[in-house]
């Protein structure tokens, strides 16, 4: 399988995939960040499929296209989303369809959305963690293929209690799409 990663960020869960010997074809970026260095520094290569705007005037359809463009060139068979910020249009989960994998800090169905770890804090729960899933045109709603508790410890800051669910990502979401790799299909 072809495996192509989504970011957006500091590129910790693609460091750990190069790292885990995860074979990646290609980096897509939305905005300039540190994946970038990350791809770089393994020798993947990466596109920039910028997204330049963040208001009502934002056209998710044609940007969806584009990022397909670049899959597509690819031969991508697997897509993989490592803290990839934009919402894609419904086409992205058409045509990768049951393909498309994500990662959340938090033990799905419970707290969906992009503050997570900032609600079970809210919310007062002893126990949260993280969730690998396959990624759907609902946000969060996806297949669960792998979830792991971590507990919520006296004092814990957003902050403190992000990292530490962190670290387990990292390591669920690797130990995940090696399985997947392994037997040639998600489910």
């Amino acid at each position: 399988m072809r495996v192509a990663v989504l970011a957006s960020g500091s590129g910790t869960i693609l460091d750990a995939m190069l790292d885990a010997g995860i074979p990646v074809e290609v980096v897509v970026v939305d905005r300039p960040c540190g994946a970038t260095e990350v791809a770089e520094r393994h020798s993947v290569p990466w596109e920039f499929v910028e997204r330049s705007s963040y208001g009502a005037d934002f056209d998710r359809d044609a940007y969806t296209r584009q990022i397909l463009d670049v899959l597509d060139k690819y031969d991508t068979d697997l897509v993989v989303m490592a803290g990839f910020g934009t919402i894609l249009a419904p086409a992205m989960f058409e045509v990768f369809d049951g393909r498309i994998l994500n990662t959340h800090p938090a033990l799905l169905p419970a707290f969906k959305g992009w503050h997570a770890v900032r609600d079970a804090l809210e919310a007062g729960v002893k126990v949260t963690g993280c969730t690998v899933h396959v990624a759907t045109a609902e946000v969060d709603a996806g297949p669960i293929l792998a979830q792991e508790a971590v507990p919520v410890e006296p004092g814990d800051t957003e902050a403190t209690l992000h990292e530490r669910i962190k670290a387990v990502e990292r390591r669920l979401y690797v130990q995940t799409v090696k399985e997947i790799l392994e037997r040639g299909s998600v489910q």
